[in-house]
């Protein structure tokens, strides 16, 4: 089971993975004080991607759900929760609010031939920060397999 793998299951409660405090915390962790206080000499922004794909071989329950980010009030539909890691690292995660203007997307029965990238913050003002996101059950067969998925988080710089 998932416990005997380490894996946690999907996450159904709809959030984004960082509020700007903590992808400006994590990019100092990861990259170094030293960076972050020259970054602004060769980049003009940065972002955290989300890179996620199934590992399983057809995703049949609990598909990774997005919203639109250009239906996202950030001022209006998204707290910051704090959140502790099982490392221990302190960190702040995003909860939304519902919103009548929020239009959601899934791509069903995803394979691993098959990836999404998701912009979870963007440094920039100027563009969709956020993109909030869970996991729903779907209809399915009472055979259907277990998601297995794997994600990692990437860094993007921009010139």
């Amino acid at each position: 089971g998932r416990t005997s793998k380490k894996s946690r299951e999907p996450s159904a409660i709809i959030h984004n993975d960082y509020s700007e405090w903590s992808a400006n915390k994590r990019l100092k962790e990861i990259m170094g004080e030293e960076f972050v206080n020259n970054m602004e000499e060769q980049y003009s922004r940065f972002s955290i991607v989300n890179v996620w794909r199934p590992i399983c071989s057809v995703v049949e329950m609990w598909p990774l759900c997005l919203c639109d980010s250009t239906t996202l009030s950030v001022e209006n539909d998204l707290v910051s929760v704090p959140r502790l890691s099982k490392d221990g690292r302190k960190g702040e995660i995003q909860m939304a609010t519902y919103s009548k203007n929020h239009k959601w997307v899934y791509f069903p029965r995803m394979t691993p031939k098959e990836v999404i990238l998701l912009k979870t913050f963007d440094s920039s003002p100027d563009v969709n920060r956020f993109t909030i996101h869970t996991a729903f059950d779907v209809e399915h067969s009472q055979d259907a397999q277990t998601r297995e998925s794997i994600e990692t988080r990437t860094f993007v710089f921009y010139k």
